[in-house]
């Protein structure tokens, strides 16, 4: 599986950190403008096992994803695990961690790719995209959460 991640430091409290990454409607807030979000199921609870239906658009291809809380260890970790989305397999840990006076966001994606060799030589452009829109996540969390 391929492996990618990234850090950033947030000047808040590990706890709002959790707090804002436990609330599943904040994801629309850190997705790029060039995806739509749609949560098809939220209740506004986040708890272990719970299953999240989403459905992105981009570029007018509607994506169907549902998305299980395998781990929810406050305030340290969020663990997510595709059971239906684009990817063969998908694992997604944040990992929150305090620092003296801010906190570190940590993404960890895990992924592999569908559809055999066609898969492997499209690969490196969904690599990017990932990196991209975890790039933009992060700029967004900060500055939601830095009040900017």
């Amino acid at each position: 599986m391929a492996t990618i991640s990234k850090s950033t430091e947030i000047a808040c409290s590990i706890e709002e950190l959790f707090a804002f990454h436990t609330d599943s409607n904040n994801i629309k807030e850190i997705t790029p403008p060039n995806i739509k979000v749609e949560l098809l199921n939220e209740d506004g609870q986040t708890y272990e096992g719970k299953v999240v239906q989403i459905k992105t658009t981009k570029f007018f291809i509607p994506t169907y994803w549902e998305v299980k809380i395998e781990k929810l260890q406050s305030p340290t970790i969020l663990e997510d695990v595709a059971i239906k989305s684009p990817f063969k397999k998908w694992r997604h840990q944040h990992i929150f961690t305090h620092k003296e006076s801010s906190c570190e966001l940590k993404d960890v994606i895990e992924y592999e790719m569908p559809f055999g060799i066609l898969g492997k030589i499209v690969e490196p452009l969904i690599r990017y995209d990932i990196e991209k829109m975890f790039a933009y996540r992060h700029v967004k969390t900060r500055e939601i959460l830095e009040g900017k």
